[in-house]
């Protein structure tokens, strides 16, 4: 539904998206993730043919976002960061005008105006001022201009900013069911947030893109975690000479335990075999889990990583294929 082939985009001098591609699939929730600065509105913006791009493709339900902007329009749905509205319009009159842009049919204009309320929880503010609102309900009318047409692909920058957590809730409650039937790509900083409700995710940092993978994808990377009482490089050394390990990092030092993350050939699960190591080595063992890499490991991973400096192939094999086919 999104493909994205080497895009680029520099603002004079400066390179705000640097080589970027991926592709998102038909009714498919992404999590487009990033530090500020990172280059995630700029993409959305190109996306959304708000931006023409320096180099590079990108297409939206088949259509180049260059040469077929129209065309794109017709069939995105955008949620800015900062929501532009009339203060001076009521929230009834705001969408029914945005309706009418959009070509949204004169029969069909009131039942959808009424659904894109109710499911945005808007019918208490639907007389109100625009002006007059807060910054979580501007934010929810942003939502349901974007959905007024009922496009096949919602872009959204930051949809839950400025909602409190029972709104944020009902928000994300409302995106998954989107995704049922819309290709949904959105914005956030909140990890936990996107790791409950996107099925890929792709980060981005100084605009080059990190990571992009499936979530189901970033759980197939275990590492056990043990924290042992001992000399530091005598359990290191111990550890990395356990048959079927690959690498052994320590994390932690403190009173005498050592904390250690260990990673194993083709993922083999080796916890009794250094349980056994080290207790016939007299090291005290105090833990001992396998633990399987979430999106926060992966976050942290890439922002300790100057990626700009890495080289296509190193960044196909540290973070999964740029062009996110799998």
């Amino acid at each position: 539904m999104i493909q994205v082939e080497n895009l680029t985009k520099y603002f004079g001098p400066v390179c705000a998206v640097n080589n970027v591609s991926f592709h998102v699939e038909k009714n498919e929730i992404v999590g487009l993730l990033g530090n500020n600065g990172a280059g995630k509105t700029t993409v959305m913006r190109i996306l959304t043919t708000f931006l023409p791009a320096s180099s590079g493709v990108a297409r939206v339900a088949g259509f180049d976002v260059m040469m077929d902007s129209m065309e794109v329009r017709r069939r995105v749905g955008y949620l800015p960061e900062s929501v532009p509205l009339y203060s001076e319009m009521r929230v009834s009159e705001y969408l029914d005008y945005r309706a009418k842009l959009k070509g949204v049919e004169r029969r069909q204009r009131p039942s959808r105006i009424a659904y894109c309320i109710e499911v945005c929880r808007l019918q208490g503010v639907q007389r109100r001022l625009l002006g007059t609102l807060s910054k979580g309900y501007r934010q929810r009318v942003g939502l349901a201009d974007a959905m007024l047409n009922d496009p096949p692909v919602l872009i959204l920058d930051e949809p839950t900013d400025g909602l409190d957590p029972e709104q944020k809730q009902e928000t994300l409650k409302l995106l998954r069911e989107l995704g049922n039937s819309h290709t949904v790509m959105l914005s956030s900083h909140l990890l936990t947030e996107v790791e409950s409700l996107v099925q890929r995710v792709i980060i981005i940092r100084r605009g080059v893109v990190g990571l992009a993978r499936k979530l189901s994808e970033l759980e197939t990377d275990p590492i056990i975690v043990v924290e042992v009482r001992g000399p530091v490089e005598q359990v290191k050394s111990l550890l990395e000479s356990t048959e079927g390990v690959q690498q052994v990092q320590v994390v932690s030092q403190e009173d005498g335990i050592v904390g250690c993350e260990i990673r194993t050939i083709a993922d083999k699960d080796l916890r009794e075999n250094i349980s056994i190591r080290l207790g016939r080595n007299g090291l005290a063992l105090r833990r001992l889990d396998l633990r399987r890499k979430r999106l926060h490991d992966r976050w942290n991973e890439i922002n300790n990583t100057d990626v700009t400096q890495l080289s296509s192939e190193q960044l196909t094999r540290w973070g999964g294929p740029v062009m996110a086919g799998s």
